[in-house]
């Protein structure tokens, strides 16, 4: 854990060192959780191991699932959160959930009071005896396996499995009872992880392929891709494949990382924050191949009409929710790679489509005081530095971010769409922080890449107090906090929807900047009202090694870029009333 001096005398192998042992073995060099009586054996495993493993500690265990989320999100590979019982278990819920939905690989390892409590009145027991929470039948409806160790023996292969159950894309869980965590195992009983399934689907591959050969002689080909593509750092496969098949690409809403702006061929985001010229283009298509999503809600807005009147494919880990003919894949960069293979010795030469800019969706004037979405956002774009990692909370902030904010080559970019959780960004970030310095360990010559948090008022007054867990570890995180002292979608719902009446999310004036300043005397923080003092703030901000917090005034009663308020009646009716004006 990088404090005290490690035990010297020889220990018996304890279960909790066997799990740090295992966690180690996957290339996994951080746990992230919060202590607690029934998971405090796991913390001393930390502490006398001499594998490249460390502990940290969060102030939640939301927080702590969601560091989890983004290390695995950055990383590629697997995240791991540590729980006690009780509420400490109960709190991993939320977070647990955005993995599961979003596909994300997550290991908790939750403690659990002493086998021999079980169904006694034992504080915190979730055993499901004598009318206690059963809590292998709760997490099970989150995750994609769970499992309450009952026999020091049997944990290599529960971890075995759950371990490959995460990696086919979501959260597992493994409860430790507190005597089963101290309890002595052979030292023969050892982990082997499992290997990575690819979900090779050769007949719906093929089938893929014909698709792609008869469009291409037909028509122009789009290629929608999602966040699988990130998971499974398949960018450079997709790029090649555009250019193989000479398509047009447009990127799901969590997935702008995925496909430069810059690159020939792109045309946009999808759905609800997205863009005309990419409906325009699947509309004129010959065939829509949707690559690792499946177009949910908020990235099927708009496009609803456009795929309904042309072929469309799938590949990925799932079909998507649109009629497709679907090709299950768990590794996009061999399943690309492989169609790059067939198309690329064609003797046609590619002529994409490129878009000089992509028209913004046009949003009311608003006469608030305070900064606009789309100069916040486009000041933060000039300033972030290249490679810069982006975690933007769901609500009116991430909307802009995801229709505004280019993403650059290199970059993460990060919207947690899943469960769509406040506060989020927060957690993630960091995990994605602390994995960051793990993939450059050991090469002092390397910068430390800055995570960006763009995140509301009411994100951070739900977990923003993560950021001490940044300070903590001197994190390269620069936390820019949209403060309009609102729930701003909620405040737009009732605006749109219940005209305006009444409101239950405006919040008395707060100033956040100053406060944490105040809090955290160590931590560069930044008020800003204006332009000129956002870009002053950012230079100052990405210039410290560590953290960093930026609060940015703006108006709540701003609409932000997001196609179901803009196409709600009063908006369009407003918009006719107006003179025509330039997109905000």
């Amino acid at each position: 854990m990088g404090t005290g001096t490690p035990h010297t005398v020889k220990r018996a192998r304890r279960v909790v060192d066997a799990v740090v042992d295992g966690v180690a073995d996957l290339g996994v060099h951080h746990i992230f959780g919060v202590d607690g009586a029934n998971i405090e054996d796991l913390y001393d495993a930390l502490f006398v191991t001499d594998r490249a493993v460390r502990g940290v500690v969060a102030k939640h265990e939301f927080g702590a699932a969601t560091m989890a989320d983004g290390y695995a999100r950055t990383t590629g590979g697997l995240g791991v959160v540590a729980a006690t019982s009780g509420g400490g278990a109960m709190n991993l819920v939320a977070g647990l959930a955005e993995s599961y939905t979003s596909k994300v690989p997550v290991l908790a390892l939750i403690g659990q009071p002493p086998t021999t409590l079980e169904g006694t009145g034992a504080f915190q027991d979730s055993s499901g005896k004598a009318g206690s929470i059963h809590a292998v039948r709760l997490f099970t409806e989150i995750t994609r396996y769970c499992a309450r160790i009952e026999r020091p023996d049997d944990l290599a292969a529960h971890l075995e499995r759950a371990v490959a159950a995460a990696w086919s894309g979501g959260s597992a869980v493994l409860l430790l009872p507190k005597d089963i965590q101290q309890a002595t195992v052979d030292d023969a009983v050892t982990f082997r992880p499992p290997p990575r399934r690819s979900g090779h689907d050769p007949d719906g591959l093929t089938r893929i392929r014909d698709m792609l050969a008869a469009a291409g002689r037909t028509g122009k080909i789009v290629l929608v891709a999602g966040d699988q593509v990130a998971r499974d750092d398949a960018r450079d496969q997709l790029r090649a494949l555009a250019a193989a098949v000479d398509a047009a690409v447009g990127v799901a809403p969590d997935a702008k990382d995925v496909y430069p702006a810059d690159q020939p061929g792109f045309c946009g985001v999808a759905g609800t924050m997205g863009h005309t010229e990419l409906i325009e283009a699947v509309r004129r298509s010959a065939l829509c191949l949707l690559i690792g999503t499946r177009l949910p809600a908020t990235a099927r807005a708009g496009l609803d009409t456009a795929v309904a009147g042309i072929p469309v494919a799938s590949v990925g880990v799932e079909p998507p929710y649109v009629s497709a003919v679907h090709a299950t894949s768990l590794d996009l960069r061999q399943t690309l790679a492989e169609f790059v293979d067939q198309f690329s010795s064609g003797s046609r030469r590619p002529d994409p489509v490129t878009h000089s800019g992509l028209t913004a969706l046009e949003v009311p004037e608003s006469p608030g005081l305070g900064l606009r979405y789309r100069e916040a956002v486009d000041a933060i774009a000039a300033m972030m530095p290249a490679g810069s990692d982006v975690f933007a909370d769901a609500g009116n902030t991430g909307a802009a971010v995801v229709h505004h904010l280019p993403v650059s080559r290199g970059s993460r970019f990060v919207v947690a769409l899943g469960m769509g959780g406040m506060g989020y960004s927060f957690g993630a970030a960091i995990g994605a922080a602390f994995a960051r310095g793990s993939q450059i360990h050991g090469d002092v010559s390397a910068p430390r890449p800055r995570t960006f948090v763009i995140a509301g008022d009411g994100a951070f007054y739900m977990h923003g107090m993560e950021i001490h867990t940044a300070i903590e570890h001197h994190l390269p995180v620069t936390f820019v906090v949209f403060n309009n002292n609102a729930h701003a979608m909620c405040l737009t719902r009732e605006q749109l929807f219940y005209c305006g009446r009444y409101s239950f999310n405006r919040f008395r004036p707060s100033m956040l900047a100053e406060g944490v300043g105040v809090m955290f005397p160590s931590l560069p923080s930044y008020s800003t009202r204006s332009l000129d003092q956002l870009f002053d703030a950012l230079e100052a901000a990405t210039a410290t090694g560590g953290p960093s917090f930026i609060g940015v005034d703006c108006d709540a009663d701003e609409f932000p870029p997001f196609l179901p308020f803009l196409t709600h009646p009063a908006i369009e009716d407003r918009n006719r009333d107006r003179p025509a004006s330039r997109a905000q």
